[in-house]
């Protein structure tokens, strides 16, 4: 019960729904109140005007004094029940009710032989009086049948309006559902305003609130964009010219330690500029879409693309001593452009050259399904563990306890770089059984 309580305080929508209807239910049960007093009296009086009009049934034909009380029949109606009989009859009938001689002419409410009765005394022009009764808890339980049937529409009005009022509620309050719904639906680097021109007048503040704070996360993004692509510009002309020196003082006579210590200050480098060449293609990944397309872009043949990937990387995988090659012939146009594609490729097939251990194998392949390009990159090395599959694609992050460098931005590059295009990307084993190897598959959308 405090839970419930806590929720209807809680929500704006639920309190002016219950609000409302114990208002509603407030005033119907006042209105039904005066309603049933109403139709209570008003049956009442219809009831003492039954007995005026009995008793002008004997205002000119005298009642003998053998029917000093006439009854209903016993077989007549029992609702319909009056008794008239004669006042100051001095022989009255054996059944007659023992009235006061002397009540005034009028209407009475009598307590006779512990029975109530409603009681229309009157003269008749033949100069008799005569009393015409009723008893009242006769008249009470007709009146009440009345009043009561006077409050059926209302019993039945009463729990429609709640539905329609609930009804209501809820269509005013539909736009900021549907405004929560639409932005809870972006993805995370849509940042258009909301379209203020369908919500009421109440809610646009809101959204203009939103707005305004969407520019602002925009232009913060932006500026992060600008200076991890600026930075990496800077610092590529630096580490450029330390490769040179490297090179240059690798030609020197040295000895054997400063020769080793040469070749590792040369593979820091080469770390380091691979670190900048990632995060520039980061940059480039998470900057806007371009309405116009880029210089040079052009659908992108898959097959072409794995050709210059292996072309490149060949002789890293020839080094470890790794099968790599491409599996069939079949060949796809996808809507990501050749350089972007490329980049895709080349990520992917880099982290698996590094992670397959020496003598490993590495396949590429591509295939049509459901009008998509679905491309698979497949790796002998230990895969990655299903808890670990979704956290790698978050930037810096790396498989705790793996022995290979990196920065760990690949895999973020590639799914940036397909999410803007509408593609996907799942990782499994490429041994399930086993559980080894790592299949990466992408569903790119054709062009």
């Amino acid at each position: 019960m405090q839970g419930r309580m806590k929720r209807i305080g809680a929500s704006l929508q639920l309190r002016l729904s219950v609000s409302l209807a114990l208002a509603i239910l407030l005033v119907g049960a006042l209105a039904g109140g005066l309603a049933f007093r109403a139709a209570l009296e008003e049956a009442h009086e219809l009831q003492d005007d039954t007995l005026r009009q009995v008793a002008l049934l004997f205002d000119r034909q005298p009642l003998p004094p053998s029917a000093a009380q006439a009854d209903a029949p016993q077989d007549s109606d029992e609702d319909s029940r009056v008794l008239v009989q004669l006042l100051g009859e001095p022989h009255p009938a054996a059944r007659a009710l023992p009235l006061p001689p002397g009540l005034a002419d009028g209407l009475h409410t009598l307590e006779i032989q512990g029975e109530t009765y409603r009681a229309l005394v009157r003269g008749s022009a033949a100069g008799q009086r005569i009393a015409v009764l009723q008893p009242t808890e006769l008249r009470d339980e007709i009146a009440r049948e009345g009043a009561l049937r006077a409050l059926v529409p209302l019993l039945v009005l009463v729990p429609v309006l709640l539905l329609v009022v609930a009804h209501l509620v809820r269509k005013m309050f539909r736009p900021i559902a549907v405004l929560s719904r639409e932005i809870d639906r972006r993805a995370d680097d849509a940042l258009h305003p909301v379209d203020e021109a369908p919500l009421p007048l109440e809610v646009r503040p809101f959204a203009v609130a939103i707005n305004r704070m969407l520019g602002r996360v925009e232009q913060s993004m932006q500026v992060q964009r600008r200076f991890v692509a600026d930075a990496a510009h800077e610092l590529r002309s630096p580490l450029t010219a330390l490769s040179l020196q490297a090179e240059r003082l690798a030609e020197a006579d040295m000895s054997a330690p400063a020769r080793d210590r040469l070749a590792a200050l040369r593979q820091g480098i080469a770390r380091g500029r691979r670190l900048l060449d990632q995060l520039l293609g980061l940059a480039r990944a998470q900057a806007p879409a371009q309405s116009v397309p880029r210089e040079g872009a052009r659908p992108a043949s898959v097959q072409q693309v794995f050709r210059e990937v292996l072309e490149d990387l060949m002789p890293l995988a020839e080094a470890r001593g790794i099968d790599i090659g491409v599996e069939g012939e079949q060949d796809a146009l996808v809507r990501l452009d050749a350089f972007e594609l490329a980049a895709v490729i080349r990520n992917l097939v880099d982290n698996a050259v590094r992670y397959t251990p020496e003598g490993g194998q590495v396949d590429l392949s591509v295939r049509l399904a459901s009008g998509r390009a679905v491309l698979c990159v497949e790796d002998s090395g230990p895969g990655i563990a299903p808890g670990e599959r979704e956290r790698v694609f978050d930037p810096f992050y790396r498989v705790p306890g793996s022995s290979q460098s990196g920065a760990g931005l690949g895999l973020s590059i590639v799914r940036t770089l397909l999410a803007r295009i509408g593609g996907d990307i799942d990782l499994a084993y490429r041994d399930e059984a086993a559980a080894t190897g790592l299949r990466v598959r992408l569903v790119l959308p054709l062009a």
